[in-house]
């Protein structure tokens, strides 16, 4: 059922006013993603605007915040520069049906196999992202173009705008929470250097910094209707296809991540699936509509969820204004000085980062620890999409490693000499090493027993270890019973043959993974 703010008039503020604060935020970063995708400007600004109106309304995360974000630009900068703008049209229409089709195959469950390590490793990366991101702002060109550090009277500026701005944000909300702080903390600053005429840098500084042209601006009409102007062939798949899968990948894995810790936050759910269908809708209309496609944004996201917006009025309220801004407020918007906006940035840093991981070092396994600062680095030094698979995997490889150390068996031999195998833990492809070293057929007597009764085979390697056993004891003429294996198990048994015993009445139920039981 889609609802679009909570109930009560004080829900509706809260979302407007929220929505009005991301906006704000929203422009220096779309136009500097665009810079980064190699486009210009009003192609980050309409993505971020299609992008947020379109998840706000379908997406399956009431307050999260989507636009153009840089783990995507990163992707796109050498299509661009290879092919040319129509093609990443086309990539990011493509890949808006890829993510479409993920939402429909319910391919969002999978977000639950990110462990909790991974997580915390996510969202430190991005967190140290962010700041290093707003670092950008404390330089400038020189006359010869090249970006130096801010020096004497400006930085100083700069540092005390930025400490203003974080101060308001922290101790506004003790005084009053008419107004979000984040937006209280950049009308205040902005009109604090507009009075006091301070040589601050702005908004419309940022965009000639980063496109060369001193009468650069945000200011442009609607997005128009634009289908992709390339070739309808086999080659524009060749060149489009791995991009495609390459963005819905990564605006999917940052998409599901955040909105996994937007429900920590709001102690809410969201639903996965239907968010990859919001997240391919808004990049299917990017490429019809001359945007650079995106994803979730966590910072903005956190920018929202702070300052009150829990509603789908409050993403939908923040395109709107952003839209808004574009239209008829571009001269307004490049005001602001960008050291408001970096000081809002820095407070979400601040609560991005988990402060409380300090405190687990050395309370929780070494691996976990492991995992959570591997994911972290690699999200600094590359890109997220591959630090949350790597983090991924070494977590499996851990938990394999881990439980393949739990097969072990008793073993006793009966008065009439048979001996007996009775296992404990489980058979999967990481434990049948330890699974066969168990065993010793050449010096066991004529005839052994095989009890799984507290054991479990969980696929094909398993399978495959019971059978090699069956093999190595036959080969020595000696009978091998396997007791307790359920009946899935024994019809899959090739080399067993007779030697498996077949007791249906204690033999468990369970199945295994395998490809022949299909």
């Amino acid at each position: 059922m889609f609802q679009l703010t909570c109930p009560g008039k004080q829900c509706v503020k809260n979302d407007v006013l929220s929505g009005l604060t991301v906006a704000l935020a929203l422009v220096p970063e779309a136009v500097a993603f665009a810079f980064v995708a190699g486009v210009a400007p009003l192609v980050g600004l309409y993505a971020a605007f299609m992008m947020g109106i379109i998840t706000a309304v379908i997406g399956g995360r009431p307050g999260m915040i989507s636009g153009a974000t840089g783990a995507m630009a990163v992707v796109m900068v050498a299509l661009v520069a290879e092919h040319g703008i129509e093609y990443l049209f086309a990539a990011v229409l493509l890949a808006g049906l890829i993510q479409i089709s993920a939402g429909l195959l319910r391919l969002g469950k999978f977000i639950r196999l990110v462990p909790h390590p991974v997580m915390l490793g996510f969202v430190n990366g991005l967190a140290i992202v962010i700041f290093i991101a707003q670092l950008k702002q404390f330089q400038v060109a020189d006359e010869n173009g090249v970006m130096v550090w801010l020096s004497d009277t400006p930085l100083w500026i700069m540092l005390g705008l930025v400490a203003l701005t974080m101060g308001i944000i922290h101790f506004l909300p003790k005084l009053t929470s008419a107004v979000p702080a984040s937006l209280a903390a950049i009308v205040s600053v902005t009109l604090i250097v507009i009075f006091l005429d301070l040589d601050a840098r702005s908004v419309q500084d940022v965009l000639r910094d980063l496109s060369g042209d001193p009468t650069a601006t945000i200011a442009g009409g609607l997005p128009s209707f634009h289908i992709p102007m390339v070739p309808l062939s086999f080659e524009t798949l060749q060149i489009i296809l791995p991009y495609a899968i390459i963005l819905a990948g990564v605006g999917l894995i940052e998409s599901l991540l955040t909105m996994s810790l937007i429900d920590e936050l709001t102690e809410s759910r969201g639903r996965g699936n239907k968010e990859c269908i919001g997240q391919g809708v808004g990049n299917t209309v990017n490429g019809l509509f001359g945007g650079m496609g995106g994803c979730a944004m966590i910072g903005q996201s956190l920018i929202n969820i702070n300052s009150g917006g829990r509603g789908r009025l409050s993403g939908i309220s923040a395109a709107l204004f952003l839209l808004a801004f574009i239209l008829f407020g571009a001269s307004l918007i490049e005001m602001i000085p960008v050291a408001a906006l970096v000081g809002v940035m820095f407070i979400v840093v601040l609560g991005t980062f988990e402060w409380a991981s300090f405190r687990l070092l050395g309370r929780i396994p070494l691996a976990d620890t492991f995992v959570g600062i591997l994911v972290a680095v690699i999200t600094v030094l590359t890109d997220l999409a591959i630090a949350v698979i790597v983090g991924v995997i070494v977590s499996a490889l851990v938990f394999a490693w881990e439980h393949a150390k739990q097969m072990h068996a008793d073993t006793n031999i009966d008065k009439y000499g048979i001996k007996y195998y009775t296992l404990r833990g489980p058979l999967f492809f990481g434990s049948v090493q330890t699974f066969a070293d168990l065993f010793d057929p050449k010096n066991d007597p004529q005839e052994v027993i095989v009890d799984f009764a507290d054991a479990r085979v969980y696929d094909h390697s398993g399978l495959e270890a019971i059978d090699n056993l069956a093999e190595r004891y036959m080969r020595r003429q000696k009978t091998l019973h396997i007791r307790h294996l359920n009946q899935e198990c024994q019809n899959l048994l090739v080399k067993a043959g007779d030697l498996v015993e077949v007791n249906m009445m204690e033999d468990p139920t369970y199945r295994v993974a395998d490809d022949r039981v299909a």
